[in-house]
């Protein structure tokens, strides 16, 4: 047994995978951190800044979904008992 990797994940978290939200969080931290040089750079800046928005909004709505979703199956599966 390898009781350091153990412990590592277990501290830092390094045996999960990263959500959705943070891969999000990254890619909007990047895209603020990006001076555009041009106006073209600009404009898909802003394009791209639009659409991690949309993404958002769209993985809140599937998390809401889902979260209804799980409750509806642990209604039926006490209905069942």
């Amino acid at each position: 047994m390898d009781f350091r990797r153990m412990t590592r994940e277990f501290l830092l978290g390094e045996s999960k995978t990263p959500s959705v939200a943070s891969y999000i969080q990254s890619i909007s931290e990047v895209l603020e951190a990006i001076t555009p040089r041009s106006k073209t750079d600009a404009l898909r800046i802003e394009t791209a800044r639009g659409s991690l928005k949309e993404v958002r909004r769209h993985c809140r709505k599937l998390q809401e979904r889902i979260t209804l979703l799980e409750e509806q199956v642990h209604i039926l599966e006490e209905n069942k008992e």
